[in-house]
């Protein structure tokens, strides 16, 4: 249970300070400052709990470390139940913050949820969405699993699979706020409801295939030492 549990911390500690970096002073720090939160947070969680886990807290990288061959279905499961559970306290716990301030509707201002199209961040259109989550996922995963793979000093893994994920919140924020991460997409929609529960599924269906490719690619051997 310690390492399920401490999927849970990861996803809800990525969730709260990713999503709540947006909500709460995404006006003020702008794109940069929501994707370094979304990074650093993701840092730490790396070194924190990555000894007892690997840090995954994204089922798209359990999937694709799954169809790599590097762990078994029951942690599988194991993994995305507790970061699923992870990413809907994260966003309770933002939400819980956010009906503090004054004149807050979460169906005007939202919780930091992923979505598309018009009124959403720049109105990118479906294509746009689904093409942007699945290369995103896809190198992200790729990053992660080629950073930890066996014979590669993994020391500075963290830092580099956070620095990926600052770089794709920074190109991909006006597409679709940036998921790469059903967990991360999940908690924050089931709060803000509407169109972000609509829109749900593109958020966690692609990502997860594009983790499950980047898993089997590495199975195969075709991106390892």
């Amino acid at each position: 249970m310690k390492k399920y549990f401490a999927e849970l911390i990861g996803t809800f500690t990525l969730v709260l300070f990713g999503c709540g970096t947006a909500v709460v002073a995404g006006a003020s720090v702008g794109v940069l400052g929501i994707a370094f939160a979304f990074g650093l947070a993701l840092i730490a969680m790396a070194y924190g709990i990555g000894p007892i886990s690997g840090c995954h807290i994204n089922p798209a990288v359990s999937l694709g470390v799954f169809f790599a061959g590097k762990m078994t279905g029951k942690d599988l499961a194991g993994y995305i139940i507790f970061q699923f559970i992870g990413g809907i306290l994260g966003a309770a716990v933002l939400f819980l913050i956010m009906t503090g301030r004054a004149g807050y509707d979460v169906t005007v201002s939202g919780l930091g949820q992923n979505g598309w199209g018009p009124g959403y961040m720049g109105g990118y259109a479906l294509q746009s969405a689904i093409i942007f989550e699945f290369v995103a996922t896809f190198l992200f995963v790729v990053v992660i699993l080629g950073s930890t793979q066996d014979g590669v000093h993994t020391e500075l893994a963290g830092l580099a699979i956070g620095i990926t994920l600052v770089v794709i919140h920074i190109f991909g924020i006006q597409i679709t706020g940036v998921s790469v991460n059903p967990a991360r997409s999940f908690g924050p929609a089931i709060f803000a409801g509407g169109k972000a529960i609509e829109q749900l599924w593109l958020f966690l269906g692609v990502p997860s295939i594009a983790g499950i490719l980047a898993g089997i690619l590495f199975k195969i051997k075709a991106l390892t030492k």
